[in-house]
């Protein structure tokens, strides 16, 4: 990787970020998929279609053979939960390392590791020998290599595009990532009803073959390097401390840590709802995946499309998100609770598509792989304290407790952060009834406070909001 200064990486320091996105054009300049022009990018999405299609097999296998050895949906609980546990226990230490090191050589051993992890739990599983701890120790493996694969390859999105196609490229990650959401489930159904769930985990092993050759045929010359932050003390504090002093990061990464721990927990209630409420088999486990993708897609799409980063959509998909979990938790049929997960999917991918390029073009260049390190611990992390919790309730209380739990949770965070930020911003949120073509629709905005303080920090927020 290059050497440079990191001012082509991202912008400066703008402690009003509304002055920025005031200036942004409504939609991404160059249109949906402007990012694909840059050459590096473009190999690092196609790399990572054949990557990301093989950890789908993977998810969707892992969870239906611990489901199969225990029985318990606490127990699919208890292996999400430890592939998230070491993002929660070091997961701001992988951003430290992220900011000290090349983040693409960083990433070549990362995917690396990756790779492995899966070729082991395939062995594992065609022999005949595995065991649900051996699930366990795997899981617990590659949330060890994602503490710094993670932060290392949110910040490295805006070395290879810049700053202009940032938000573009978050965008597309995530609409990468749903896409093969689509293909991989059914594929892993397919396998897992057909020869078995080890030829699932080989496949994934091999895919991370893709990405590695990616990133090796990348042209250094044509990234946007961020100066690497030198090794030193009080580096870890140090990140705590600017995100401490910045309302605009704090509320928006506390949002995606509440659904994230609460909200995201998939793996549990679909499992649930799929063998005890609706006893259907791993084939049609993978069409309700498939279904979520397609709604996550189309809300990467959408994200992709627009040129700003607006508070008041990140609180308003966030309630939408935890309404459409209730709704499908009483849901008394299959096919309607098949058809919710699609705008589930879509609302849920919006809010942290929003969050999370909000977070990245709010940061300063220096700082950002400590940022995305402290947005994935709260996202990611949480998920060890909220699994097992959620598996215990759904295993207590029945999968529609635990999904409409998962939801409430949800919408409440999203109220309460909502009037948190129109709070520390100087904004009051309103929810208005705007006329549509043929009924009038609630809208939610944030508008200046009375009173001239809160009339001027509300004057450089607003169009945030």
């Amino acid at each position: 990787m290059s050497t440079g200064t990191g001012e082509l990486s991202a912008p400066g320091h703008n402690p009003h970020p509304a002055d920025r996105t005031t200036r942004a054009p409504h939609r991404a300049a160059g249109g949906t998929f402007a990012s694909l022009k840059v050459r590096n990018y473009r190999l690092f999405f196609t790399g990572a279609i054949v990557s990301n299609t093989g950890t789908w097999m993977a998810r969707i296998t892992q969870d239906w053979l611990v489901l199969s050895l225990t029985g318990s949906a606490a127990a699919v609980g208890v292996t999400t939960a430890l592939q998230f546990l070491p993002m929660l226990l070091f997961g701001l230490y992988g951003g430290v390392i992220a900011d000290r090191y090349p983040k693409r050589r960083l990433l070549v051993l990362s995917q690396g590791a990756l790779g492995l992890c899966g070729i082991a739990l395939a062995v594992l599983t065609l022999s005949g020998h595995v065991q649900v701890w051996h699930v366990y120790l795997v899981a617990f493996l590659l949330g060890m290599v994602t503490v710094v694969d993670n932060p290392a390859r949110q910040s490295f999105v805006s070395e290879m595009v810049g700053p202009d196609q940032l938000r573009n490229a978050v965008s597309l990650n995530s609409a990468n990532f749903q896409s093969a959401r689509l293909v991989g489930p059914a594929v892993a159904g397919l396998l897992i009803a057909s020869v078995g769930s080890g030829w699932a985990f080989l496949v994934n092993g091999l895919s991370f073959l893709a990405p590695l050759a990616a990133l090796l045929m990348m042209r250094p010359a044509e990234l946007h390097p961020t100066a690497r932050v030198p090794r030193g003390k009080g580096q870890l504090r140090e990140g705590l401390r600017y995100v401490a002093g910045r309302p605009d990061l704090i509320w928006p990464i506390a949002l995606v840590g509440f659904i994230g721990t609460f909200g995201f927990n998939f793996p549990i209630w679909l499992t649930a709802f799929a063998d005890g409420v609706f006893h259907v088999g791993p084939g049609m486990y993978g069409l309700l995946n498939t279904l979520m993708a397609v709604g996550s897609l189309a809300g990467a799409l959408l994200s992709a499309r627009r040129g700003t980063s607006r508070l008041r959509l990140l609180i308003g998909a966030a309630a939408v998100f935890g309404v459409l979990e209730i709704a499908a938790a009483m849901s008394p049929g299959f096919w309607l609770f098949t058809l919710l997960l699609v705008p589930i999917g879509m609302f849920g991918l919006t809010v942290n598509v929003t969050a999370n390029s909000f977070v990245q073009l709010a940061t300063d260049p220096e700082m950002r792989g400590r940022v995305m390190s402290l947005y994935m611990m709260v996202f990611a992390g949480g998920t060890p304290l909220g699994a097992p919790l959620l598996g215990w309730v759904t295993d207590t209380y029945g999968a529609r407790v635990g999904f409409a739990t998962g939801g409430a949770v949800s919408l409440a965070a999203a109220v309460v952060i909502g009037a948190l930020l129109s709070r520390s911003t100087g904004l009051r949120m309103r929810v208005e009834l705007r006329p549509g073509r043929r009924v009038r629709h609630p809208q939610v905005r944030f508008v200046p406070r009375a009173g001239r303080e809160g009339r001027e920090e509300g004057a450089r927020l607003a169009a945030t909001a």
